[in-house]
This record gives C-alpha cells, structure tokens and sequence, in this order.
C-alpha cells in the first residue's frame, strides 16, 4: 500500500501565521525561534497559513507576511500551504472519526455551557450535555470529540514535562463548528501529518492544546511531532501582542535590527558586531551559535 504521508527528513518544521494583520514582533519571535530550530538541525521550514476562519482574513494580510519573510532572509521550503483550500481534507479526517463514533454533534450555547459548567485551564469545562443527547439526522449543530481522562504527557523542548486530563480540564471539545468551519485543532493535527511535519515551534499560548491535539493523533493514527513552545510576547498589561492590542507591524526597513531583537528576547546573546552586520551575515551567526537551552523557560514575557 502505497504510504500517504510524504517521506520526511530528520527534522521538518513550520511556521503558521494567520493571516489577520501585518506580521508583528510577537510572530515574528515565533518564526525566528522555529526557523533557527529547523536550520540549525539541517532541517526543511515550511510556511502554512492559518485561515481556516476566511471571515477573520484580513485582504492582503497574506501576502504581506510573506514578503516580509523574504524581506527578513526566512526562505522556506516547497510551497505555501492555505488552509482555506484544504476543506476536502478535512471533511475526511470528520467522516474518519464520525464512523469509527469517536464525534458527536452538540446544540449547546456558550451561555449554557458557562451556566453549568466548572472552570478549567481554559474557562469553563464541557459538562457533557449533548453526549447520549438523541438529534435528528439534519440537525447541523457543531461536532466535538468524546475525551477521556487517560493522562496525556509529553515533554515539551523549552516547557517540560506537561501532564493533562482532557476530559477533567477541557472537556469534549469542538472539531467542526456549527457553521461548519473547522476547528483549529482538527486542521492542525491534520496538516502537520500530511505535510509530515516533525518538530513544531510555536507560542506558548497554544502549550495547553498540545493535549488535544495528541489525542486527535493517536484516533487518526498519525505520528506525535516533537513539540517546543516559545515564550509568547505581551506588552505591559500582560496581553498577547496582536492585532487586538495593537501591535505594530515589524520595520523591515531595518531587517537586522528586529532580528537582533528577536534572537535577543529568545535568551541568544549576539555580539554587537552582529547589529551591524548584513542580512546574510546575521543568519550566519544565528543559525551556527543558537542556543535552545537558552531559551527562557516562561510561557509568555514583557518586551
């Protein structure tokens, strides 16, 4: 049988924006942090975009952080992958699950899910309502996942060791939502399999749903990436740099510059002489002196 993921490398990574704004200081630590984790090893960086939301796109945004990855001397191997184009993909990894009864469809709002429900990690835990809950066959409400409380552990490559509880923290959560877009943990799980991707560096934000999406690996039969998770950057109020709080877009009329600052805020230690250097120059002393033990052990820190 002729096998359905691609032959991979030792290390295959990927950086995966949304395309909601302008490429900021905050996503650009997490592309440097993956780039010189994927370089540094002799590995492929890929570039997914994550706009499985289209309502949320931002016109052009797109394009945008691409170029300014290329302005910034990130080259990423093979083409872009969009999100939005992969629905066929996805809608079979449902159907996989639907058939094997791993899914079920819920008509629960957040409000009643608030109203009866304890907090966990995440805000409120799914209590469960629309489990053995019997719907018509044209009910169109979300599907979620039937969790367990099985304990999940993984070793993350900056975090630890990390234990979870699906069911007790979470809950059963939503792979398809009523509108019929997909969740992020369903397309994720999906796309980094069938991009076989290894090794996944990402924002620390997403640190407790490495859980879920372990757990969506092992129903659809997929293999577990290596995962390490960056500390995320927030400003003074301790919010997460984005659009919301208005981050600015980074300057690429000072490419090295923001570099610097980027491998800096990531516990690197370049000299000044760096600072001055070329774009190609930069990524030379990067990528031969990072240091991932350096990496600071937080989940998110003020720049």
């Amino acid at each position: 049988m002729e096998n359905a993921f691609p032959l991979t490398p030792v290390y295959r990574g990927r950086f995966a924006p949304s395309p909601t704004g302008p490429l900021h200081f905050g996503s650009l630590v997490t592309a440097v942090g993956s780039y010189l984790e994927a370089r540094s090893r002799g590995g492929e960086w890929l570039v997914r975009i994550e706009n499985l939301d289209t309502a949320r796109e931002i016109p052009g945004a797109s394009e945008e952080i691409l170029n300014t990855l290329h302005l910034l001397g990130m080259e990423w191997d093979g083409p872009v992958v969009y999100q939005e184009q992969r629905q066929e993909v996805y809608h079979a990894a449902l159907s996989t699950l639907e058939k094997q009864e791993l899914i079920y469809r819920c008509s629960c709002s957040r409000k009643e899910i608030a109203d009866s429900s304890v907090l966990g990690i995440e805000g409120p835990v799914y209590p469960g309502t629309c489990r053995d809950r019997k719907h018509e066959p044209e009910f169109s409400g979300a599907w979620r996942l039937y969790t367990n409380n099985d304990l999940i552990e993984f070793e993350d490559g900056v975090q630890g060791i990390r234990q979870q509880r699906i069911q007790r923290d979470i809950g059963d959560f939503v792979i398809c939502r009523a509108d019929g877009v997909f969740a992020y943990q369903l397309a994720v799980v999906v796309d980094d399999a069938e991009q076989g991707i290894t090794h996944v560096v990402r924002g620390g934000d997403l640190l407790n749903s490495t859980p879920r999406q372990i757990h969506l690996q092992k129903l659809l039969g997929y293999s577990i990436p290596s995962y390490m998770h960056l500390p995320i950057v927030v400003n003074a109020r301790g919010e997460k740099l984005s659009k919301q709080t208005q981050a600015a877009p980074v300057d690429i009329s000072h490419p090295v510059l923001q570099l610097v600052k980027a491998i800096r805020f990531l516990g690197q230690t370049p000299p000044p002489e760096v600072s001055a250097s070329s774009l190609r120059s930069f990524w030379i002393w990067a990528i031969e002196n990072w240091n991932r033990e350096a990496i600071p052990k937080n989940r998110s820190l003020m720049f």
